[in-house]
């Protein structure tokens, strides 16, 4: 596939690295000379230096043969200008990166493919998002909905309390029948090797587990991972950024108490106008004694969106020893990911990642309408549309011949989410999550396209 990005800087960079690993045709554009030296000497990309929104410099970047163009700039009026010129020179797709989310909100009434941009991402917007369902799940460390939750994704360590650490996938199975979930990918504690869970895998305590489970499924799987279902009602935030804004606005408006602690004077005055029920505090969050002061100790979730990655995981260490029941962070650092669990923080939040996910649905084959990657783990699950002409349509899910490294969740048909054992038939129309490591993919898309 070939594929222009439009900006080397932490997003761009991050997708022409996670694209180059699957041998696709890129070719990186900025003005940045030292951006572009970093890219061409560490990535298999092409790369150009000059503005994007140049049409000669899009011509020698081959637009007019270029499968999708994904302009992901500081600037998001660059953004959209060069989707808009893309589309006009050929372009097949088109993806602009925006931080203003009333676009997004006004995409009904505003018809932007007629601008010439197919899709527009915000990793602000995604951020906040992934914040709110975290708090939803709160007994959880990673989350993701599929169809409005009809089927979601759940990750979790599993305690030594946990029903089922010690027996098989086969034999948690057989104890408790009639459940409304599957494990899908397993880490074990202190490696970095991704298991996709078959009958004989054993769960063990220390576990990094992923499920896949529907919405019933949600309280069973507090029961029997050993966590409690935890009500969230007070959050504290650090940091007026606009994920900070984001994501104490939609807390607001879903009846949460919420602290926003800024340093700045004059964003903080801001911030209070701008956010009328919530409690905007002018101070340095890594000031222990502050947080003290704010009752840090009577807050349920403390969640810190900084612009440094070390603030934000010594404050959540803080909180954490201060009993705080969920805490998140944002990092910028990918590496900082390996670190999160034996640490001690709940959960840590990457906007590259998230918006790499958001956008890695458009590379797939076949009908990927939905994709997320699993956190610190080598795996991915997509979502698939099951054509007429699919492999898969009207069989078995045993009778497919499915790679080991890979497993179906979970189907969404009719709205409804079900989870799929080995006697299910897959039908047209269906909505096929599958959860697979990065050397079957190939073989996965093979099956529905």
């Amino acid at each position: 596939m070939k594929i222009i990005i439009a900006g080397a800087g932490e997003v761009g960079f991050h997708l022409a690295k996670l694209l180059s690993f699957e041998s696709q045709d890129i070719t990186l554009i900025d003005t940045d000379k030292e951006s572009l030296a970093y890219a061409d000497t560490h990535l298999d990309i092409r790369v150009l230096k000059g503005d994007a929104t140049s049409i000669a410099v899009l011509k020698d970047a081959r637009v007019s043969t270029s499968e999708l163009v994904i302009a992901v700039t500081a600037s998001e009026t660059t953004n959209i200008t060069v989707c808009a010129l893309a589309k006009q020179l050929g372009a097949q797709r088109t993806i602009a990166r925006i931080s203003n989310t009333e676009f997004i909100d006004a995409s009904v009434e505003v018809d932007f493919s007629g601008f010439g941009i197919d899709e527009l991402i915000s990793p602000e917007k995604l951020a906040a998002e992934e914040i709110q369902q975290l708090l939803d799940r709160s007994a959880f460390s990673d989350t993701y909905e599929f169809e409005g939750g009809a089927l979601t994704m759940v990750g979790t360590t599993l305690s030594r309390t946990a029903p089922f650490v010690g027996k098989s996938v086969k034999e948690a199975a057989a104890i408790f029948p009639g459940l409304h979930f599957v494990p899908i990918a397993i880490q074990r504690f202190a490696t970095q090797y991704t298991l996709i869970p078959r009958g004989d895998t054993l769960f063990k305590e220390g576990d990094q587990a992923y499920f896949i489970t529907s919405r019933e499924g949600v309280e069973e799987l507090y029961k029997l991972t050993g966590k409690e279902k935890e009500e969230i009602k007070n959050v504290m935030i650090l940091g007026g950024s606009k994920i900070g804004f984001k994501a104490a606005r939609d807390l607001c408006s879903n009846k949460f108490n919420v602290k926003l602690i800024e340093k700045d004077k004059t964003k903080a005055f801001d911030l209070a106008d701008d956010l009328p029920n919530a409690l905007v505090i002018n101070g340095d969050g890594r000031n222990v004694e502050l947080l003290e002061e704010e009752d840090i100790g009577e807050m349920d979730a403390f969640i810190s969106v900084t612009g440094n990655s070390e603030t934000n995981i010594m404050s959540c260490l803080v909180a954490k020893s201060k009993n705080v029941k969920k805490a998140i962070a944002l990092v910028e650092n990918m590496d900082y990911f390996q670190l999160s669990h034996s640490i001690g923080i709940d959960t840590l939040i990457n906007k590259k990642l998230l918006a790499a996910n958001n956008i890695f649905r458009y590379i797939r084959k076949g009908e990927v309408v939905d994709l997320t990657k699993l956190n610190n783990m080598n795996a991915e699950i997509l979502e698939f549309i099951v054509k007429p002409n699919s492999k898969v349509t009207d069989k078995i899910i045993r009778d497919l011949e499915f790679p080991r490294s890979a497993i179906i969740g979970g189907v969404i048909r009719n709205d409804e989410g079900l989870i799929a054992l080995g006697d299910f038939e897959i039908r047209e129309g269906d909505r096929v999550l599958v959860c697979c490591l990065p050397r079957s993919i190939k073989k996965v898309e093979k099956l529905f396209l």
